[in-house]
């Protein structure tokens, strides 16, 4: 059976960077404020090289408060200082930028509409940087349902596909006559869908590889479902040999927050079978 890598997989340059900043500060007195990605297998490797993990910040009287990747609003900052903690930020500088992006469209009296997924981390400390009041718009029909406005301000959630942005933003185009869109999506994240989409049609199947809580990896895995049969996996150990049955190509994608060690292990049990 032959395995076919993506062309584009794995970690982008933003988790590649909050990992090298949050092994940098493994000293034991270090925690991240959530898992710094959506990778439960790399959050525990941290955790074992000295970096832990706190989910809210009383869990800490003292040492170093890590910034996750995905970012927090600027209340938090305040928080952690009058704490007296210490900070290493490790924001994406994509989010970072969909960030300040909210916040200045904010500021200049548009009306804020985030499009992206409500419940995300990313997008609520987006949300948080336009001062709560914006809007998060998930669907089409939300879009259309949307009120007109004076000004209308639009960014995105990092990770979203390219094609649902532009229909998002398409039932927008009359919702005002002042209509400033900043397109915030990540590079790395079309580039890796657009990977897939171009391998899923070629292969009979596809397993994307990556943490189940991540946003980025499930749009993977559904954009290639639409094209052949498809297995989303955390690790090698959940491969199963029935699913290659009759199979003759198989390809593998991964998210942005995927170890390389974990795609290498799929890889290689793949090439076994």
């Amino acid at each position: 059976m032959e395995v076919v890598l993506a062309e584009y997989l794995g970690f982008c340059y933003g988790v590649k960077r909050a990992i090298s900043i949050a092994k940098a500060h493994a000293d034991g007195k270090s925690c991240t404020l959530g898992p710094i990605i959506h990778n439960p297998q790399m959050v525990e490797r941290l955790k074992a090289e000295g970096v832990g993990v706190i989910e809210n910040l009383s869990e800490m009287s003292e040492g170093t408060v890590i910034i996750r990747s995905h970012g927090v609003g600027p209340q938090i900052y305040s928080k952690i200082q009058a704490k007296g903690l210490k900070i290493v930020d490790a924001t994406c500088p994509h989010v970072k930028k969909a960030q300040l992006s909210a916040k200045e469209l904010s500021e200049s009296g548009y009306s804020v509409i985030i499009i992206g997924e409500k419940n995300h981390p990313e997008v609520k400390s987006i949300l948080e940087w336009a001062g709560g009041a914006a809007t998060v718009l998930e669907t089409e029909a939300e879009a259309e349902n949307f009120a007109q406005c004076k000004k209308l301000g639009v960014v995105s959630q990092t990770t979203v596909a390219e094609a649902h942005f532009q229909k998002i933003v398409a039932r927008l185009l009359s919702k005002s006559k002042d209509i400033r869109i900043l397109r915030t999506i990540c590079t790395a994240t079309e580039q890796r869908q657009s990977a897939a989409m171009d391998l899923a049609a070629k292969v009979d199947v596809m397993l994307v590889v990556g943490g189940r809580n991540s946003a980025n990896t499930t749009k993977l895995a559904k954009i290639c479902a639409e094209r052949c049969k498809t297995y989303h996996i955390e690790t090698a150990a959940e491969i199963s040999p029935e699913w290659f049955v009759q199979s003759k190509k198989v390809g593998i994608t991964a998210g942005a927050s995927t170890p390389d060690w974990i795609i290498r292990e799929v890889q290689i049990k793949c090439q076994r079978m």
